[in-house]
């Protein structure tokens, strides 16, 4: 990378502008590179046994589905092999499940009487993988069926910038501010935007969802507005993913009185955990306010999920089990490893869902897929089990 002049300002208001500016522009070449040529995001090609596996289905039977025409070949063949976009795996979810004996093998919508599922990710710990994770298990459930919604109530709009969007400068449609706001709200619908995955919908951030907070403390009425919102869109979806802010603030509390379970993230470290303890004191403390103001606040799940796990590391090992003894169930069985192959993605605003096994070490990232799809699995069991459904 070539090196760049030097920032020279007498005025601090100056230099804090200038740096602002370069890492904008340089933000945006970068998203250019990478999602080049047209600067959104697509999915890679899907293999013929992943997209079995993705299908809950065997690789013999999907051919035999290609040989008798239930379904249609898939638009690549490279030597005969087939690959699979994203797009036409959803497209043989819906041809399937028709002729399915059992309705909803292939496609594991909510069913009657089958509420929505709103999960929260919080911490004010960062660096603790809440966006990373949050992202990952979106991924996994709409790659497996699921209508997902991603709501980012974080003002940096970090987890917007995962789903190939700029969060400041790139669209100026509407974001989540836009449904809660106390002043003249939009419809959710309207805030709502399709994303490179079919199935997974993006209601995107801004920096001026900041502007909640202070409208908020005026009116004191806030721990209802995305409730509401969700409420107008909940018939489209199977499962709300919620994506706090890195501090427990009146967008995180609103999170809160919308979500039905709760995740908290936290890596094995004494400080994380030091960290968490006083976070959970200041939950307590909230849930105490938002329940005096009206909401009432029931969870089908609280967990915690470790996060950048390093299952070769003694001294972490024995957090995580410390964890595990303090908490029982309420840690999470499965563990996000700590990978280069998850660091490296996320640098360029991806999932592990998103590489190509061949772009990076297989071992490594068969460790980190591995590892997301069991974290994405134990979700998976625990929405089902609200549903009451029985384990396939």
């Amino acid at each position: 990378m070539e090196l760049m002049t030097p920032i020279e300002a007498d005025v601090p208001a100056d230099l804090a502008l200038q740096v602002s500016q370069r890492l904008k522009s340089a933000v945006k070449g970068h998203l250019l590179q990478a999602f080049a040529p047209d600067h959104t995001k697509s999915m890679r090609l899907i293999s013929a046994p992943e997209a079995a596996e993705l299908l809950n289905a065997s690789p013999p039977f999907i051919r035999k589905c290609h040989n008798d025409g239930t379904l249609p070949e898939p638009s690549i063949n490279r030597n005969g092999r087939r690959y699979y976009s994203v797009s036409e795996l959803w497209e043989y979810r819906q041809l399937l499940d028709k002729q399915a004996r059992v309705p909803g093998k292939y496609l594991p919508w909510r069913r009657d009487g089958e509420s929505l599922q709103v999960w929260q990710l919080m911490n004010f710990k960062g660096g603790c993988s809440k966006t990373t994770a949050t992202a990952h298990i979106a991924h996994y459930l709409a790659l497996h069926g699921f209508r997902v919604l991603l709501i980012d109530l974080d003002p940096q709009g970090s987890l917007t910038g995962m789903c190939g969007l700029d969060p400041q400068t790139e669209f100026g449609s509407k974001t989540i501010y836009d449904a809660i706001t106390v002043n003249d709200p939009c419809p959710m619908e309207k805030v709502i935007r399709p994303t490179f995955l079919p199935g997974l919908f993006l209601a995107p951030a801004q920096l001026i969802l900041s502007e909640f907070k202070m409208e908020a403390r005026a009116t004191g009425n806030f721990h209802t507005r995305l409730r509401d919102a969700i409420a107008q869109v909940q018939g489209q979806f199977d499962v709300v993913l919620i994506d706090s802010p890195p501090e427990l603030d009146i967008l995180t509390l609103t999170g809160m009185a919308a979500a039905t379970s709760l995740l908290v993230p936290l890596t094995p470290s004494m400080m994380d955990l030091s960290s968490t303890a006083l976070f959970m004191e200041l939950v307590s403390s909230y849930m105490k306010v938002i329940t005096e103001h009206g909401a009432e606040l029931h969870y089908d799940h609280f967990r915690f999920l470790v996060t950048r796990d390093e299952p070769t590391d003694g001294p972490s090992q024995q957090l995580v089990g410390f964890l595990r003894t303090l908490f029982t169930d309420m840690v999470m069985s499965a563990t996000s490893f700590k990978s280069t192959a998850v660091s490296d993605a996320t640098m360029l605003k991806q999932s592990i869902y998103e590489l190509d096994r061949a772009d990076v070490t297989r071992s490594t990232y068969d460790r980190a897929r591995v590892s997301m799809d069991a974290v994405g699995a134990e979700i998976r069991e625990m929405i089902e089990s609200t549903w009451r459904r029985e384990k396939a």
